[in-house]
């Protein structure tokens, strides 16, 4: 009987900021990082369950320090066990009292949560032998029902529900997934926009995006209207009529300074504004959207857990869902959120970048193509060209398009060497 050993952390930060990649209004500096997360056991097959919190730098300090916490709760048990109920072990994470307390279901406790569950979901597809979104969505409706907790979205979905979305779904999981497997999944790219690029970088990036076959780009802005002006322009100029740009202001502005900064960007003929206001401020998105209609309000990558999600939808506050593959609890609550966007006939479009979040995030996507939503339309992954060389599966993207992974696992592993060579203490 194969049983849990260990959980190994890491405090993995690249320097990021002195190159300004990842730069834009609110977080000027930031260096990308890991609290990185092993899963061990004595199984004699050398698989291991690889998890991470993405982090900006410093964060990784508490979120190292909240993995040690989840150690009693399964070290030292049965491998079979906890990976053949991962609905039961979820639940058994985020609802731990003292530990939920400190949320309650956000922050970082839920976030360190999330990397456990996605190393063990890691585990389970390496032992399987398939890709985790191949294994996601080779689970019957009732199986991937049983991984979600319902509690709190009752009034917007419930498990009958969710049933009837994944059983309509279900006739068409083969052909889907062979057209996944030959053309891939729609990308676009934020590579160009990182705020503290001068025009010349953007310039260059833009038509080299173009180029590779992208047919959306992001620019961040919120730092200076006048900037903003130019720079769309810039890139308008660049990409010409055809290409679609989106713009992110990474929670910069008040509900009103939104409202009017829009309306200075909306002759660029914006495919949507991400994050134009407080994460948490529900009603504020949905003033904002229905004031700057008809272009789209994006938001999620720091969206908390599935409750948020299901009152963004309730109240029309999003067109867009950008749920993200490590600020909520893991793969579970992921697929929670896939089932309220279904519900509610929104597209996901994942928040990717960062380090290890492409890897991670496509086969969330994946599996909603085959398994869920049963559509690529207006969805498209994030894709930023930073620092994919550090992981065993780094993504495979070209063309403007994700090609689906076929590596076992969910693609969250780290080179030993990376590991090592940034990580500190």
């Amino acid at each position: 009987m194969a049983r849990i050993v260990a959980l190994q952390t890491h405090d993995v930060r690249f320097p990021t900021s002195q190159s300004l990649d990842g730069s834009d209004a609110m977080n000027p500096d930031p260096d990308y990082s890991a609290g990185y997360v092993r899963v061990r056991t004595d199984a004699g097959d050398g698989l291991e369950g690889h998890g991470f919190v993405f982090t900006i730098g410093r964060g990784n300090d508490v979120q190292v320090a909240a993995f040690a916490a989840l150690e009693e709760h399964l070290v030292g048990r049965d491998v079979e066990e906890v990976l053949g109920d991962l609905g039961g072990v979820w639940r058994e994470l985020v609802h731990d009292s003292q530990l939920r307390w400190l949320g309650p279901e956000k922050g970082i406790m839920h976030m360190a949560i999330g990397a456990a569950v996605n190393a063990l979901w890691d585990l389970k597809a390496k032992r399987a032998g398939k890709p985790l979104w191949q294994l996601l969505a080779s689970m019957t409706p009732e199986q991937i029902v049983d991984l979600v907790d319902f509690r709190y979205l009752t009034d917007a979905l419930t498990r009958d529900e969710a049933l009837e979305i994944l059983r309509a779904a279900e006739p068409g999981r083969a052909e889907r997934e062979a057209e996944l497997l030959r053309d891939g999944y729609p990308a676009y790219t934020t590579t160009p926009g990182w705020l503290g690029y001068d025009d010349g970088k953007l310039a260059r990036l833009c038509r080299e995006a173009v180029e590779e076959g992208f047919t959306l780009v992001k620019l961040k802005v919120g730092g200076n209207l006048d900037d903003d002006v130019r720079r769309l322009g810039i890139a308008r100029d660049v990409c010409g009529p055809d290409i679609r740009i989106a713009v992110d202001a990474n929670q910069r502005w008040d509900v009103a300074e939104a409202i009017h900064w829009l309306e200075a960007l909306a002759p660029f003929d914006l495919a949507w504004i991400e994050e134009p206001t407080s994460p948490d401020d529900v009603l504020g998105h949905a003033a904002i959207a229905r004031a700057v209609a008809p272009m789209p309000v994006a938001t999620g990558e720091h969206v908390a857990n599935r409750v948020l999600f299901k009152q963004f939808l309730q109240a029309g506050a999003l067109h867009i869902l950008q749920l993200d593959a490590t600020r909520v609890a893991g793969v579970n609550e992921n697929i929670a959120i896939l089932l309220l966007a279904a519900k509610f006939g929104v597209p996901v479009c994942p928040h990717a970048g960062g380090v290890g979040l492409c890897e991670a995030v496509q086969h969330l996507a994946m599996f909603d193509f085959v398994a869920v939503s049963g559509s690529t339309e207006g969805r498209v992954i994030e894709f930023v060209d930073h620092l994919h060389e550090h992981f065993v599966t780094p993504v495979d993207v070209h063309d403007g398009r994700y090609h689906a992974p076929k590596a076992p696992g969910a693609g969250t592993e780290m080179l030993p060497a990376s590991i090592a060579e940034y990580s500190r203490g």
